[in-house]
């Protein structure tokens, strides 16, 4: 399967060829996979290198020439190092980018916390202008950038080294639009990226019990498709949210203001309660934050209750 990362080379490449516009920053990382991109294109490629703040500085001004940025780096130090030049130069000077990390939560598991990232959602989700996309595959990138690149907005693009295991027909991704993974009418699961593949074993478990689980998978975090998750929670009454963010600010949180109003709803979440300072593998520090399956379905099991 191929990664997200690689995909990203591939559109901006093939992009380049016909939007003379675009201009590629890097922070000295994937400066391997961008070679054909800057070699095609060497007035158009920079490498800035681990000066993450300047480089959004730069991007201000080229966005300010009319020209249309995209800024690549790790996550945490794309978004939370460089926050407050996100905010001036960005926020306040209302100017459009593309931003494309690269490290979901806990990609770069064994470097540490310095390393991790589960805040860049609420950071970048306070801005009016801002777009929030999480594709869980290759193809799901490619057709979101493509959709997104060109908007007058900061668009924001959070990628992981780790893919979901499914493969949705072109036309159903959309950016801004939810999709109704399956359906069901005894539990929703909210999800994103690769924990669609989590949500998943959940319904083929509860199929056991004759239970069926309706999955709502986003790519688009913000704008969010609000009408697809009310319909499905008013239809089952219980809701599974797996959260890969902070709990105060994250998914969890969009989606528990969103469900408020709704009546007679039972809403369990998964998300980062605590600040994680712990080294070890991916499926080591997703245990620790509470996404084992064994946890997960004792969640499912209390809705139930």
């Amino acid at each position: 399967m191929k990664k997200i990362r690689q995909q990203f080379a591939e559109t901006v490449l093939k992009i380049g060829k016909k939007d003379k516009n675009i201009v590629v920053m890097v922070g000295d990382i994937s400066h391997g996979i961008m070679q054909p991109f800057a070699k095609n294109n060497p007035r158009r490629y920079f490498n800035i290198g681990i000066c993450e703040p300047a480089m959004v500085n730069v991007a201000a001004g080229i966005s300010k020439m009319g020209l249309i940025p995209i800024v690549h780096t790790i996550t945490p130090f794309l978004i939370e190092r460089s926050f407050e030049q996100i905010k001036l130069d960005f926020g306040y000077q209302k100017l459009p980018v593309n931003l494309v990390s690269v490290g979901d939560t806990f990609d770069y598991s064994k470097l540490g916390c310095s390393h991790h990232s589960y805040s860049d959602l609420a950071m970048m989700n306070q801005f009016n202008n801002s777009q929030f996309i999480y594709p869980g595959s290759a193809e799901e990138f490619d057709i979101l950038f493509n959709q997104a690149y060109r908007q007058k907005k900061i668009n924001y693009f959070r990628i992981s080294d780790f893919s979901h295991s499914f493969k949705f027909s072109k036309n159903k991704i959309k950016l801004g639009k939810g999709i109704k993974f399956q359906k069901g009418k005894d539990l929703t699961i909210i999800c994103t990226a690769n924990f669609l593949n989590d949500a998943n074993l959940v319904s083929e478990n509860l199929k056991k019990e004759k239970k069926t689980t309706e999955i709502i998978y986003l790519h688009t975090i913000k704008p969010i498709d609000k009408n697809l998750i009310i319909k499905s929670v008013k239809k089952t009454k219980k809701v599974l949210i797996l959260d890969k963010f902070n709990f105060h600010s994250g998914l969890a949180n969009i989606c528990i203001n969103l469900l408020k109003d709704l009546r007679n709803i039972k809403i369990e979440s998964i998300s980062i309660n605590d600040f994680i300072h712990d080294y070890g593998s991916y499926e080591n520090l997703k245990n620790k934050a509470g996404f084992s399956q064994k946890n997960i379905m004792l969640k499912v099991n209390k809705l139930f209750k």
